[in-house]
C-alpha cells in the first residue's frame, strides 16, 4: 500500500469521516487486520477560518503548503485536502510538493460521469458556490454546473459555518438545505453535489429525491484507490 498524507482539521468533524472511511474500505478490501497507512496533519481550524474571513487566501495557501511539505517529508506519496473550500488554494499546495494532490472535484466529477449526471448544482461554503475554482475543475472534467441564487448561497454558508462546522445539526436546517437542493434541480441540475465535507453530516440521499453526490465519500473512494494502487 502507498502512504497517503491527509491535510485535516478543516473541520475535525469531517476529518474523522475520512479516517474511518479510508480504513473501513481498506479493511474490507484486504481483510484480516488490514488498515491504511495514513499520515494526518490536523490544522487548527480557527487559524484557517480567520484567513477565510479576511479573504487572505494567499496566506491560507502558504499555510496549507507548509503542512503539505511536512507530510511529504514524513513519507506521504500523495496529498489529500480533507475539505472542499480549501481546494481554492490547491494550486499553492501542488506547487509546494513533488507528489500528486488528489483533488476532490476530480473525484466528484468521476462519480457524476458514472451516474450519468451531466449538470450538477453546487452546495457548500459561499466561496465554493460563488467562485469558479471548483466549477472550472468540474468543467475541465466534463461536468457542467448550476449556480444557486444569492439568497440560497447566503443560507447555505450560514448553516455551514454557524452550525455544521461546530457540530450543530437541526431538523430545521436540514429542511432549509433540502429547499436549496430542490431549487437547484428546478434550475436544471441533474444532481446536487454536497460540496462541503460537513453537509453530509446533515443531508444524505435518503432525505432527497434529487440525486446527491457526497463529495467526502467520493474523495474517500479516490483515496482508497490510491492507497491500494
Amino acid at each position: 500500500m502507498r502512504y497517503l498524507g491527509l491535510l485535516g482539521g478543516m473541520t475535525y468533524h469531517s476529518t474523522v469521516d475520512y479516517y474511518m472511511g479510508i480504513n473501513d474500505a481498506v479493511a474490507a478490501a484486504l481483510g484480516g487486520h488490514a488498515s491504511a497507512p495514513l499520515l494526518l496533519d490536523s490544522l487548527n481550524f480557527q487559524a484557517v477560518r480567520e484567513l477565510q474571513i479576511a479573504d487572505d487566501y494567499e496566506a491560507a495557501g502558504e499555510l496549507l503548503a507548509t503542512h503539505a511539505r511536512r507530510l511529504e517529508a514524513a513519507g506521504a506519496e500523495s496529498i489529500v485536502i480533507c475539505t472542499n473550500l480549501m481546494h481554492k488554494v490547491a494550486p499553492a499546495v501542488e506547487a509546494a510538493v513533488g507528489i500528486p494532490l488528489l483533488h476532490i472535484a476530480d473525484a466528484v466529477a468521476a462519480e457524476a460521469r458514472e451516474r450519468s449526471l451531466a449538470t450538477l448544482g453546487l452546495m457548500g461554503a459561499g466561496v465554493t458556490m460563488q467562485q469558479q475554482f471548483y466549477a472550472d475543475r468540474l468543467h475541465d472534467d466534463g461536468v457542467e454546473w448550476v449556480q444557486a441564487s444569492d439568497a440560497d448561497i447566503a443560507l447555505t454558508d450560514r448553516i455551514v459555518f454557524d452550525e455544521l462546522t461546530k457540530g450543530i445539526i437541526t431538523d430545521a436546517s436540514r429542511a432549509e438545505l433540502l429547499g436549496v437542493v430542490g431549487r437547484l434541480a428546478e434550475a436544471g441540475a441533474d444532481g446536487v453535489v454536497l460540496g462541503c465535507t460537513e453537509i453530509p453530516l446533515i443531508l444524505s440521499q435518503k432525505d432527497s429525491a434529487v440525486p446527491l453526490i457526497d463529495s467526502a465519500q467520493a474523495h474517500i473512494r479516490a483515496c482508497v484507490e490510491f492507497v491500494l494502487g
